[in-house]
């Protein structure tokens, strides 16, 4: 009759649907966002490059805000920078981060010490 083929067609439905939602979980697991964007057309791509230099994340929603304006990239160029040399400005950027660090460090090392100076004068 008709319905014999009710198992096998449930068995090849279940077989083929089996693999898309695998992908939501391994999606999930591996670039940590359960859904990927398309990447067929050179459009998508570049968007997504686009995307992912501006934040660091291509399936952050972004818009015409996240692109700095003329201003602000004049204002952050260092003047010392007039170099297009890759190598030199990642060692530039890494001297800046060590600053920073060392800024920081050195601020909390001045609030423990008023906290303690504080702590000396009440008692």
């Amino acid at each position: 009759m008709w319905f014999e083929i009710l198992p096998g067609a449930v068995i090849i439905t279940t077989l083929l649907s089996v693999p898309i939602y695998a992908m939501y979980g391994l999606d999930k697991l591996t670039i940590g966002n359960a859904f990927r964007r398309n990447m067929d057309e050179r459009f998508s791509r570049v968007m997504y490059q686009r995307d992912f230099r501006l934040t660091d994340n291509p399936y952050k929603m972004n818009g015409l805000e996240q692109i700095p304006d003329e201003e602000e990239k004049k204002e952050e160029k260092d003047p010392n920078e007039d170099n297009d040399d890759p190598a030199l400005a990642k060692k530039r950027e890494k001297e800046r981060k060590l600053r920073e660090k060392q800024l920081q460090k050195e601020e909390k090392l001045r609030e423990k010490q008023l906290r303690e100076e504080e702590k000396q004068r009440k008692n």
